[in-house]
Formats: C-alpha cells, structure tokens, sequence
C-alpha cells in the first residue's frame, strides 16, 4: 500500500490524585475544553469531554504517529500546568499516575459520546471504583485491587 489510514478512537480515563474532588461544576467546563485544546494541538480529535469532580472521561482519536501514553502525558501534563497557572488555590492538584485506555469501535462512539455526557446520572448508581472495575472487565483485562487503586 502507498499510504496508511487509520481510525483509532479511545475511550480514556483518569482521575485526580487520591481521587479527590478538584473538577468543580463551576469550572469543569473550561477544563473540558482546555484538555479539547490540547487534543488539537496534537493531532487528535476530542470528541467528547466530560467527567465528575474526581475524574475524567475523553473520547478522542489519537493519530498512527501519537502512541496512547504520549497523548496521556500531553492531556495530563499541560492540563495539570493549566489548572495551577489558572487556579492558584488548587496548588495540590494533580492527576492520579496511571489511567485507562480502551479502543472504542466505529460503530459504538455515539454511545460512548453520551456515556460521557451522562456521567451524573450514571454516577448516582455507581461509583468511580464500581464504574472502572466494570471498565476493566468488559475489556478483559486482569487487574489487581491492590494497586488499582494507588
């Protein structure tokens, strides 16, 4: 082939250190859209944004040439910069170490779009812990609660 084509889509999450509340309702907004800025610069493509005080959902293309830990730092590492350059009293934010990663298939964005856009409601039946297990499960992907955690 002469070219290389590509749709990798992800449905990334992480949460705030120790899982504490930071993302008030009254800036989560301009966080949204400061983490969609810094998918643009990088070649990716936000789809959806969105999340709870303690944690962050994307729905994001991520170009061939990007791997999924390089966009991580990037949305992570100059958002957490933002929030402290912006927010002067939230001098002790910051994200937790790792995060989850899952590809999303063509066919199922739409429903992962408005999975994110109804985090509220979805939250007031399950935790953040219940809704990453179940994360993890659905992907099959082995973990230990031990260090799920931090």
């Amino acid at each position: 082939m002469a070219n290389t084509y590509t749709a990798l889509y992800y449905h990334l999450v992480f949460s705030t250190k120790n899982r504490e509340p930071w993302i008030r309702h009254e800036i989560e907004d301009r966080i949204w859209a400061y983490l969609g800025g810094i998918a643009r610069r990088n070649e990716m493509t936000a789809i959806r944004v969105g999340g709870m005080p303690d944690h962050v959902h994307i729905l994001t293309s991520i170009p061939k040439t990007l791997s999924v830990s390089k966009a991580l730092q990037l949305l992570k590492g100059g958002s957490s910069i933002w929030v402290h350059e912006t927010f002067p009293e939230f001098h002790r934010f910051g994200w937790q170490d790792g995060y989850g990663a899952f590809t999303v298939s063509q066919s199922q964005i739409d429903a992962v779009a408005a999975y994110i856009v109804n985090q509220r409601e979805h939250h007031r039946k399950k935790t953040f812990q219940e809704e990453y297990r179940d994360f993890l499960r659905e992907h099959g992907i082995a973990f230990d609660e031990q260090y799920a955690w931090g």
